[in-house]
C-alpha cells in the first residue's frame, strides 16, 4: 500500500525576491519525481524547503506525516540520519579516506550493512579502497551516492546529482536510483536542468514563473 513521504502546502519562499508562492507538492512511496527550472528559479531552494534544511517563509511541510518545522531538534535528527538521503551535486567526502570507510562511516550511523551489490551497480568496487583523493571526480561522485544509498533511507533528495557527468555515467547513476527507489517502496525529489534524465522519472514540474508546473 503506497505511503504519503511527503505533503507540503502553500510554500512561499523568497530571498532579495520572491522564488515562489502558493505551491502544494506530494510524494509517495514507490515514487521518483523531478523538478526542472532554469538557473536562479528557486528549485534547489525549494528542495532544502522539502528536506527540512530551510524554513519555507510560509506553508507547511509534513515529512511521514509529521509537521518537520515544528519538531524537536532531535526528532528531525533522527528523520536526517535514519529516513532520509541527501544527494548533493558537491560530494562533501572526507578527502583522507578511502571511499570504503566513507561509506562505512555512513551504515555505522545508520545502523545498516554494507551493500556491496550496489558497488557493482554503480561501478566502482574496484576502486572502492583507494584514497578519495586519488579517485576522479565521476567517481567520487559515485561513492556519494552509495554513501546515501547504503544508509537504507525512504526518500533520497538529489540537488543536480549528475551535474558533474558525462551521459553515460549520469544514466547509469539515475538507474541505480530509480531501481533503489522501486526495491526499497522509497521515493525520489531530483532537482536537475537535465530534461532527458527528468523524464525518466514518473512525474516531472518546472518551476517558472513563481509556479510549480506539472509536465508529465
Amino acid at each position: 500500500m503506497s505511503q504519503t513521504l511527503i505533503q507540503a502546502h502553500n510554500l512561499a519562499h523568497s530571498f532579495d525576491y520572491p522564488l515562489y508562492n502558493s505551491i502544494d507538492f506530494s510524494l509517495q512511496s514507490s515514487q521518483s519525481i523531478a523538478i526542472l527550472g532554469r538557473s536562479g528559479s528557486g528549485k534547489s531552494t525549494l528542495l532544502y524547503n522539502l528536506s527540512s534544511f530551510l524554513a519555507p517563509n510560509s506553508g507547511s511541510v509534513k515529512l511521514f506525516d509529521k509537521d518537520v518545522y515544528n519538531l524537536k531538534d532531535q526528532e528531525v535528527a533522527y528523520i536526517r540520519r535514519y529516513e532520509m538521503g541527501m544527494v548533493f551535486q558537491s560530494h562533501y567526502l572526507f578527502k583522507g579516506m578511502s571511499g570504503l570507510e566513507n561509506i562505512e562511516i555512513a551504515t555505522m550511523l545508520s545502523n545498516q550493512e554494507l551493500d556491496r551489490e550496489l558497488l557493482k551497480k554503480l561501478q566502482i568496487e574496484e576502486v572502492i579502497d583507494q584514497k578519495i583523493s586519488d579517485l576522479s571526480g565521476g567517481q567520487q561522485q559515485r561513492v556519494s551516492i552509495a554513501r546515501v544509498l547504503n544508509k537504507k533511507p525512504k526518500i533520497i533528495f538529489a540537488d543536480e546529482p549528475t551535474g558533474n557527468l558525462d551521459k553515460t555515467t549520469a544514466k547509469l547513476v539515475m538507474d541505480v536510483l530509480l531501481e533503489y527507489v522501486e526495491q526499497n517502496e522509497a521515493g525520489l525529489v531530483l532537482v536537475t536542468h537535465d530534461e532527458d534524465l527528468a523524464k525518466l522519472c514518473d512525474r516531472v514540474y518546472r518551476l517558472e514563473d513563481k509556479a510549480l508546473e506539472a509536465l508529465q
